[in-house]
């Protein structure tokens, strides 16, 4: 099931959406520009890193044997590492770092995955909360998605990239706010493709209980790398509860007549 659409119409141009879009695509193609070691590099550096985080009340530096983050590091990263890296110490970097990992992606899939869901959704809850509220709605549930990726794996050395958590506070603010909002959605049944609709509560609520059974699952089993699914969870539920206390006033809806059938398309 691959959500397309909404029938929520906007009344105000989602400045806001269309930034973050752009600078997360030029932040992916500036990346993909450098060198591979620089890439690597680039990626641990400004990554979020729960063990840093970790370490800093006591101001220790960590040293990451990057040969174990070969393969595809975290959320779809594949970036194969060969060599050893000491992160130090230090605070505003390490802070920042829950900033700067919303906006690296790790290949085109896991880029236009997150952007297209963010498309779909992101323009409503910026219509409704104002440009600048939106933009700080965006930044804050991406950092509070993190530090519950963190939460659930402190002593993790395994880089975090990817604006997942920051989407999902913006999909828990939508489904709180327009839960009977009907969804398009593309469906696969074997080899044939078609069109459903339903309610945003049915999608979204569809969505999060599976990255919920996930996290679960990989709580369980110790997996540490994959994909951040409590980063998934926490965003969502934080976008829910904040949704509700930040919203101002609707903007004005426009009045939709419907053409004729001979106009229609």
């Amino acid at each position: 099931m691959f959500p397309f659409s909404d029938d929520v119409p906007s009344q105000r141009m989602p400045v806001v959406t269309v930034a973050i879009i752009v600078l997360n695509a030029l932040a992916f193609l500036y990346i993909n520009r450098l060198p591979d070691e620089s890439q690597r590099l680039f990626v641990v550096e400004h990554g979020f890193i729960p063990a840093r985080l970790s370490e800093l009340p006591q101001g220790r530096a960590i040293e990451l044997d990057l040969d174990a983050l070969s393969g595809e590091s975290h959320l779809h990263s594949p970036f194969a590492i060969h060599k050893r890296v000491r992160l130090p110490a230090a605070p505003r970097q390490i802070l920042l770092t829950l900033v700067t990992s919303l906006f690296l992606h790790g290949g085109w899939m896991h880029l236009i995955g997150n952007m297209w869901f963010f498309w779909i959704f992101g323009d409503n809850v910026e219509d409704r909360l104002g440009h600048g509220p939106f933009l700080v709605f965006y930044l804050a549930g991406g950092v509070f998605a993190s530090l519950c990726h963190w939460l659930s794996g402190p002593a993790s050395g395994v880089p975090v990239i990817g604006a997942s958590g920051a989407v999902a506070a913006i999909l828990g603010a939508y489904a709180i706010t327009w839960p009977l909002a009907r969804i398009r959605c593309l469906v696969l049944l074997v080899v044939i493709v078609t069109m459903i609709e339903l309610p945003a509560l049915v999608v979204l609520g569809f969505w999060f209980l599976t990255q919920l059974l996930e996290a679960s699952r990989q709580t369980q089993l110790g997996v540490d790398g994959g994909v951040a699914f409590w980063a998934h969870v926490g965003g969502f539920v934080a976008g829910m509860i904040a949704m509700p206390l930040l919203r101002g006033p609707a903007p004005p809806r426009r009045e939709y007549v419907t053409p004729p059938p001979e106009m229609r398309l």
